[in-house]
């Protein structure tokens, strides 16, 4: 029998936890709750094979944020929620130094606007590699930060993750971040979360098409995901709806994926975020402020 399909380690560990019991511990998994710029943290960190083989991720650490004052559009919600995305991802790149480059890859297909958060993301970027030695001046104190929109297979005939490797083989970062849309188990979650990660990413994985992984192995760099649920598959949605544990045959709806009516606006929020909060943890000096006059 298929599972209930999420790329998001908390919803794994809920989906484990229904199935097992409340009460039942699950071995390998540690989890916490907390806040940052008044919005939900929780921190799930699978320690070891245990948890690995119970939530189907491997070992490492992945904090979801939950954004809901975002979506309302609450006054001050986009500066809050940039800064608290960049706040986590300090945490994962506190082993970079200061003058430590970093590429950014903005994973996906900018044709279909649910998959299309990687390169949106990419456009909100804030790339200073070239201008450090063009203009040491006024960018001689900033970090050397490079990004690329991978595209898909389908129109470039070169799997996302080969081109990322190229990349990084040519200018030697030393961190690689990773945007890509995710699927989630529930509506409620859709767009209106954001899991990072520093175990890597596959390509894809979103829409159901498991590429090229991108990770510490594949690219010898530390890779750290940043993902955002853009899409639930309509077995799982169904199965969550109608309160059951297995998935419902769809017949030849099996393979359908539900995104919200309004998606181009929310992954148009949701990108712009995560563009800012990358680039307020990478140029730690800058504000939200800054990055508008630098952007534009």
């Amino acid at each position: 029998m298929r599972s209930r399909r999420t790329d998001l380690a908390l919803e794994a560990k809920e989906l484990w936890q229904e199935s097992a019991g409340e009460t039942t511990r699950l071995p390998g998994v540690e989890a916490r709750e907390s806040t940052r710029e008044g919005f939900a943290v929780t921190t799930v960190r699978i320690l070891d094979r245990q948890g690995q083989d119970a939530l189907g991720k491997p070992p490492g650490r992945y904090i979801t944020l939950t954004l809901d004052g975002l979506q309302r559009r609450e006054e001050g919600a986009f500066g809050r929620a940039a800064r608290a995305v960049a706040g986590e991802l300090e945490g994962l790149l506190s082993r970079l130094a200061p003058g430590d480059g970093v590429l950014v890859a903005g994973l996906g297909n900018r044709a279909i606007t649910s998959d299309a958060v990687g390169p949106k993301v990419h456009d909100r970027m804030l790339v200073t590699r070239h201008l450090i030695a063009q203009a040491p001046e006024h960018f001689g104190a900033f970090r050397p930060v490079a990004s690329l929109a991978a595209g898909v297979l389908g129109t470039t005939g070169v799997e996302s993750g080969e081109l990322v490797r190229s990349v990084c083989q040519a200018i030697r970062p030393a961190c690689v971040i990773a945007v890509d849309a995710l699927a989630s188990r529930s509506l409620s979650r859709l767009c209106r979360t954001v899991q990072l990660a520093d175990t890597g990413i596959a390509p894809g994985s979103g829409v159901g098409n498991h590429r090229y992984a991108l990770n510490q192995e594949s690219l010898g760099v530390p890779v750290i995901a940043v993902g955002v649920p853009t899409v639930v598959e309509a077995a799982t949605l169904a199965a969550d709806l109608m309160g059951t544990d297995g998935l419902p045959d769809l017949g030849e709806g099996r393979d359908l994926l539900v995104t919200p009516k309004d998606i181009d606006s929310q992954v148009d929020d949701l990108s712009k975020v995560i563009g800012y909060g990358i680039g307020l943890a990478l140029q730690p000096g800058l504000s939200v402020e800054d990055l508008d006059m630098l952007l534009s």
